[in-house]
């Protein structure tokens, strides 16, 4: 199979896979005004605020920092025990 036959191809399964999530979106809703339930998720998919806002429309900034291991040095490893030390 060729590089773009799989191209292809999974350009079609992702269409599918959109399709199927918009199904099951029109389904949800039609589920929730039909009974009453749960309130609509918001448009991020979270479940709107008492303030009117929308769960998850915060902007999270990623620094461009170095990670510094120095935060975890009096970290233990779950299951492992102390960092540095063999497991038993």
């Amino acid at each position: 199979m060729s590089l773009q036959d799989e191209l292809t191809a999974v350009q079609h399964r992702l269409d599918d896979l959109v399709r199927t999530v918009g199904r099951l979106e029109r389904s949800l809703a039609q589920l929730r005004t039909a009974e009453t339930g749960p309130q609509p998720l918001g448009a991020a998919g979270g479940a709107d605020r008492p303030d009117g806002s929308a769960a998850g429309t915060d902007i999270i900034t990623i620094t461009e920092a170095p990670y510094d291991a120095a935060l975890w040095t009096d970290s233990d490893d779950e299951g492992l025990g102390v960092r540095g030390r063999h497991a038993p």
